[in-house]
């Protein structure tokens, strides 16, 4: 490091046209030296233990399944008539004993009695189906 002590003439009115960088540099050293002690207190936070990344598979949803009850009580599973509930109950065993279980949703006509979706909704329940839902047509919003 150098320093201006006046001129070679002995002239010390003269003005100086060098930055004295001295200052700047003393302080830069001294910030340097107080961010390298503090550092490492401040890195010392709560010990926890993060959860570890595992991959695991999907698995695949089952397809849902549609009943259609219409108004004369007839009642399609999947697009296939079933004769009686007889019937209903031994495609639904099948489908009970599957893993994951399916949804069975149940869609009835606005004219269908009572009688005739309560018999669908019995039947489920007598074939072991844990899920079963009504499809509506959602209320008009005007």
């Amino acid at each position: 490091m150098s320093m201006s002590v006046g001129s070679d003439s002995g002239d010390e009115d003269q003005v100086m046209s060098e930055i004295n960088t001295t200052p700047l540099v003393d302080i830069m050293l001294v910030l340097l030296i107080i961010f390298l002690i503090t550092s490492p207190v401040v890195l010392k936070l709560q010990k926890i233990s993060l959860p570890s990344e595992t991959n695991q598979a999907l698995k695949p949803k089952p397809t849902n399944i549609n009943i259609v009850v219409n108004k004369d009580g007839e009642i399609y599973f999947d697009q296939a008539r079933m004769a009686d509930t007889n019937a209903l109950f031994d495609r639904l065993k099948v489908e009970a004993v599957k893993l994951p279980q399916p949804e069975i949703h149940v869609r009835g006509d606005q004219n269908t009695r009572y009688e005739f979706i309560g018999k669908v909704i019995f039947t489920t329940q007598r074939a072991g189906i844990q899920k079963v839902g009504f499809i509506i047509e959602p209320p008009d919003k005007g």
